[in-house]
């Protein structure tokens, strides 16, 4: 099960973007939907109103909904794109919890995006952890060191550590300098690292226009300004010299596919 909720831990709301990519590539069908109206203060979050394609007047709520998207013989996939809610969080992972339970969900993978001191110019790195340390070892991903406030997606990982559910996140970084409007190219680069860490298809490269779009539109407004394009190059220069925390794709989603088989690792006991 991917999933992401918009705010706090989407900066740029590529993560949300990148889990509708995938949904409407794999024709993802509702299977499930949380009820708004405990978890939200609709003064605060307004729902829309609009007309549908036969021109009747409906009303928008907040969304949570979970569609299903078969996408392998063996390991179907869930996909949640979700609202951060306002209230309630406890009992909103709960809820989430046990629509993971009676799927019989083998793993979670929560998907954001933080900002950082990275340059628009440079790809943007993709890093993973796992709360839980045997997980972690076994995957090799690094262990949560953030302390201070959180979103929903911190108490959805505490949430799933006490149900016993394993569950990893991984987050792209992007530009702290451009990180309000939607960012392709971070959504691209976790659609990719998605792609090797479950083996669906992606279709990435499909945002490579956008992405160049982007990068112009950011270069140009640069541009206009020498100390901000000399602070880019700084940027620039220590994204050049550090990659080290970036994961391996390709290793972590060789571990994934041997943990989603039950298959023990290779030096150790069961996880």
């Amino acid at each position: 099960m991917l999933v992401a909720f918009e705010g706090w831990f989407d900066a740029g709301e590529c993560a949300t973007t990148a889990l509708n990519w995938l949904a409407s590539r794999h024709s993802g069908l509702r299977v499930a939907s949380i009820d708004p109206e405990e978890f939200f203060d609709f003064q605060e979050s307004r729902p829309h109103v609009g007309f549908d394609d036969e021109g009747k007047r409906v009303i928008e709520w907040p969304r949570n909904e979970i569609v299903a998207a078969s996408t392998a013989p063996d390991h179907d996939l869930l996909l949640l794109a979700g609202v951060e809610p306002r209230l309630k969080w406890r009992t909103f992972c709960d809820s989430l919890v046990e629509i993971i339970t009676e799927t019989s969900t083998e793993l979670v993978i929560t998907v954001g995006a933080m900002v950082g001191n990275v340059p628009h110019t440079r790809a943007p790195s993709v890093k993973g952890s796992a709360s839980d340390a045997r997980l972690a070892e076994r995957l090799g991903l690094g262990r949560p060191t953030y302390e201070g406030p959180t979103g929903v997606v911190g108490a959805f990982h505490d949430a799933l550590d006490r149900a016993g559910v394993p569950a990893i996140s991984i987050r792209a970084s992007v530009p702290h300098y451009v990180s309000g409007p939607q960012n392709p190219k971070g959504q691209q680069a976790l659609l990719r690292r998605l792609e090797h860490l479950t083996g669906v298809e992606a279709e990435a490269d499909e945002l490579d226009e956008a992405v160049s779009e982007w990068e112009q539109r950011v270069s140009n407004a640069v541009g206009s300004d020498e100390e901000v394009m000399s602070y880019v190059a700084r940027l620039e220069a220590e994204a050049d010299a550090k990659s080290a925390d970036e994961i391996d794709g390709d290793e972590l989603a060789s571990e994934i596919e041997e943990f989603l088989r039950g298959d023990p690792p290779a030096d150790s006991g069961d996880v």
